[in-house]
């Protein structure tokens, strides 16, 4: 009885394979999650043997901490552009409280969740976890202290301030993950909040009536 052979992934240049590979374990996350990321589940996505994928890939752990940071570095670098077009500090603050909070993002608040979990036992993960907290912190401080020096906030300590408000945006969208509603207007508690905490006029960062970037 005759049989049809396997049929073989077509050639590809080393450069465009290594990308297309790194696509698949993108998606893969944001669709199921930083564990369905396997040599067998990004092979089955690009349509390959896991055998090729293990050639461009050789460490799973290595390719779920890249994979994480591709994700969550693009949306750090698409919120500091947004922010970016603001002038003023209470503007910007104001904008990336809202828009974190907006609940179109839950995507990557769910591979944040999990990278969080997955990286007690993934070192590598861990660290790409930590640099990545950084960034966003970054962030963060940057807006304080333009509003600091513009006169426009008041705090001592702008780092362990903007630590604190990452903290919360990290757990309210957390919780939202679950389709938390035990309070109601979250923007506007945490908005009103973090006036205080970093000095801001009453009213200056409540969600409504933000220009447009």
């Amino acid at each position: 009885m005759s049989s049809t052979p396997p049929k073989r992934a077509a050639r590809k240049a080393p450069s465009e394979r290594a990308a297309e590979i790194a696509e698949a374990a993108r998606e893969l996350a944001l669709e199921r999650g930083l564990a369905a990321i396997t040599l067998r589940s990004v092979a089955a996505r690009v349509g390959v043997a896991s055998g090729l994928v293990a050639h461009y890939q050789p460490n799973v752990d290595a390719l779920v901490a890249d994979t994480f940071a591709t994700i969550v570095a693009a949306e750090t670098a698409e919120v500091a552009a947004l922010l970016a077009r603001l002038p003023e500090p209470p503007q910007r603050l104001a904008l990336l409280l809202d828009t974190l909070l907006d609940g179109a993002r839950l995507d990557v608040t769910a591979v944040w969740v999990e990278a969080w979990t997955l990286g007690r036992r993934n070192e590598a993960l861990a660290a790409s976890v930590r640099v990545q907290m950084d960034a966003w912190q970054a962030v963060l401080q940057d807006v304080v202290e333009a509003g600091i020096a513009a006169g426009q906030f008041e705090t001592p300590d702008a780092e362990s301030v903007a630590w604190q408000i990452l903290g919360m945006i990290d757990g309210l969208n957390a919780q939202a993950l679950v389709r938390w509603d035990g309070v109601t207007d979250r923007g506007v508690h945490l908005a009103r909040a973090v006036e205080g905490m970093v000095g801001a006029a009453r009213g200056s960062l409540v969600p409504g009536g933000l220009p447009q970037p």
